[in-house]
């Protein structure tokens, strides 16, 4: 049997990541993280860890409800994913947003151990 840390196994273990965000699937989401897990997003200078992932990733979905992600690129090796991508939503007053970032990934046993997030969210283009 594979280990769950190759990169094939994290390619996909992202792939279902990824359409997770998408979908607003917080139970889902949470069921990749491992218990201690670290959600950074250096940008915006926000950190959660462990059970506090949840009330992140929460208020991260109610602020943007419309809130998608398009994969740019896909960077997989034993234990690590990088993923560039681009995330579009619905800003308060009605204007469509768009920027892009980068998320690092390490992993271990099949689980995300840490989302470090890298984006250009202060300054997201209008469509």
């Amino acid at each position: 049997m594979a280990s769950p840390d190759t990169a094939g196994e994290l390619e996909q273990l992202i792939t279902r990541y990824n359409d997770a965000w998408n979908e607003h699937d917080l139970e889902l989401l949470l069921s990749f993280h491992a218990p201690d897990m670290v959600f950074e997003n250096h940008t915006a200078g926000e950190r959660a860890e462990g059970s506090a992932v949840r009330d992140h990733i929460a208020a991260i979905f109610a602020n943007w409800p419309d809130l998608t992600f398009a994969g740019r690129r896909l960077y997989v090796r034993d234990g690590l994913v990088v993923s560039e991508w681009t995330a579009t939503a619905t800003a308060a007053d009605g204007r469509r947003l768009e920027w892009d970032g980068v998320d690092v990934f390490p992993c271990e046993n099949g689980l995300i151990l840490r989302k470090d997030v890298y984006s250009a969210a202060h300054r997201p283009r209008v469509r």
